[in-house]
């Protein structure tokens, strides 16, 4: 019998998708929970009024940048991510979408659960939480969209998001609409185009309102600006005795006020991390503190196959920064979805990183390819890198196919690299993608761009980075139960887009926070809980 005193029952390291939700489920059977964020807490008022504000938008702590969008480049991938309370949530474009047949049945995990039929409860529950609607208007972009899809034949399978917004008046305050007034007021949308620039309104309904908000009422502390770098078994070897977690001040290259780091105990654990921060820890643990866990830590790393090209009209009436930051979305074929993303007049930071769409496999015949788009439209190209309001102008295409390709992260003297793990690795050369963006710049006459890091690293960008710490029969076939249990480790769990086994080919978010519902509806109240080993 474990003779132990804990500081508290659990640690949650991340509070996105899946550390927001286990913050709460586990508050709620009456355990005492600590969320251990990396990143800050923010009020409306917090977020920058354009992605030019890069000391308020971007997380690059060697610079001094401490806001809450990440961006990582991976020889294979750049990665878009979240940082701060409440996770990706506070940047990610609100999509609540339910995969396809093809993901709960993909042969990397159907072999585990039926799925489809395991999740069907908590996705309609996810999305009651999140405030989940459809989007009530259509834009400019979203207009476009949908004539692309009749000249395809295609116009059925277009569709409004659903999305985690409060439509209430515009601007105008109200009280909680969604739990009975125990929740926080809310304001309504004002179609600012904003949503990933962070919701100046407050009418984005991000994890602080309704996971996080609960869990915290409940006595969960959520504790900001706190990076976890240790977790070490307090006694016996495989975590039934607890854990002991250390953290540093992730803000704070100097010691400050000396709480510049600390240590905590636990009964339990949940990583909740990302990819990029599980995955990452999880590496470095197994070569210290936590041998025992899985050697597939890094393995089986995925993408939504996607593809972003940037579309810029030459119409001066036209302005895509109106509306939702995703406001419609269009099922191209049986494995592919296209979405249009804006962002708000102002934030013409992506303009930096366009250059002219072209798709060759090899580097050099690539910017050849470029040189000569350059040589042969100097007018348009000129016009489309000095256009006055790159957002107003600009209309992202996102395309995402649910057909896989896998990576593998390990770490070096760096950090994090990527490396092929055999199959098709990932690509932003998409004949499809490519023909949907020229077809999509004839309708608003427009030139389509390409990511630079696309055409000189011939490697996709992605804001959906999932695997890495995937499910499997065991340890040999993956690094946790289907339950989201870790092997080799008592009370220990993983619930965020790593665990993610398969591709969604839809923006994931709902089914990282419906997986974490799942694994957290598995663990026992605290008054019955178990935490002895025979």
């Amino acid at each position: 019998m474990s003779t132990f005193d804990h500081d508290v029952d659990f640690v949650v390291i991340g509070s996105g998708f899946g550390g927001s939700v286990a913050a709460l489920r586990l508050a709620e059977k009456g355990y005492s929970v600590l969320v251990l964020e990396k990143g800050k807490r923010y009020r409306p008022e917090d977020f920058p009024t354009t992605n030019w504000n890069l000391r308020k938008w971007l997380w690059m702590p060697p610079l001094g940048f401490f806001g809450f969008f990440n961006i990582s480049i991976f020889r294979h991938v750049t990665v878009l991510s979240g940082a701060g309370v409440g996770g990706g949530s506070l940047v990610y474009a609100n999509c609540l979408q339910i995969p396809s047949a093809e993901f709960f049945t993909a042969p990397s995990w159907a072999h585990l659960a039926d799925w489809q039929r395991e999740l069907e409860e908590f996705y309609p529950l996810v999305r009651k939480m999140l405030g989940a609607t459809p989007n009530p208007r259509f834009d400019a972009g979203d207009l476009a969209l949908q004539q692309l899809a009749r000249d395809i034949g295609r116009e059925r399978d277009f569709a409004p998001t659903t999305v985690s917004v409060y439509f209430g008046e515009p601007g105008v305050r109200a009280p909680d609409p969604y739990f009975g007034g125990r929740g926080p007021e809310r304001s309504g949308c004002t179609f600012c185009g904003g949503c990933m620039v962070g919701c100046r309104h407050d009418a984005k309904n991000s994890l602080d309102k309704n996971y996080l908000y609960f869990a915290r009422q409940l006595g969960a502390r959520i504790q900001a600006e706190s990076l976890v770098d240790d977790v070490t078994p307090i006694g016996r070897q495989d975590g039934s005795d607890g854990y002991r977690v250390h953290w540093r001040k992730s803000t704070s290259l100097l010691p400050k006020n000396g709480k510049r780091s600390g240590e905590v105990t636990c009964r339990g654990i949940v990583f909740a991390g990302g990819v990029l921060g599980t995955v990452d820890l999880l590496l470095r643990l197994r070569t210290t503190s936590l041998p025992r866990l899985s050697s597939r830590i890094g393995a089986d790393v995925h993408t939504n196959s996607e593809s972003l090209n940037g579309v810029t009209t030459f119409k001066r009436d036209t302005d895509f920064s109106q509306g939702l930051a995703i406001g419609s979305i269009l099922r191209t074929d049986s494995h592919s979805h296209l979405e249009p993303v804006s962002y708000p007049s102002g934030s013409g930071f992506w303009r930096l990183f366009v250059m002219p769409l072209v798709h060759r496999r090899n580097t050099v015949t690539r910017l050849l390819s470029v040189l000569a788009d350059l040589v042969r439209h100097p007018v348009r190209n000129a016009r489309v890198l000095l256009v006055r309001d790159w957002a107003k102008r600009t209309q992202i295409l996102l395309y995402m196919r649910t057909i896989d390709g896998t990576l593998r992260l390990r770490r070096g003297l760096l950090g994090l690299r990527s490396l092929l793990d055999g199959g098709t690795p990932p690509t932003p050369f998409m004949p499809e993608a490519r023909e949907l963006a020229e077809r999509f710049a004839g309708i608003v006459d427009g030139k389509p761009m390409a990511m630079a890091t696309e055409v000189f690293l011939g490697s996709p960008t992605t804001a959906h980075i999932l695997g890495g710490c995937v499910m499997g029969r065991d340890e040999t076939e993956g690094v946790v139960d289907k339950d989201n249990r870790v092997f080799g480790y008592e009370n220990m769990y993983a619930c965020d887009g790593s665990t993610i086994s398969a591709n969604p080919g839809v923006n994931p978010s709902l089914t990282i926070a419906a997986l974490a519902e799942r694994a957290m509806s598995k663990v026992p109240p605290r008054q019955n809980a178990q935490w002895d080993t025979p």
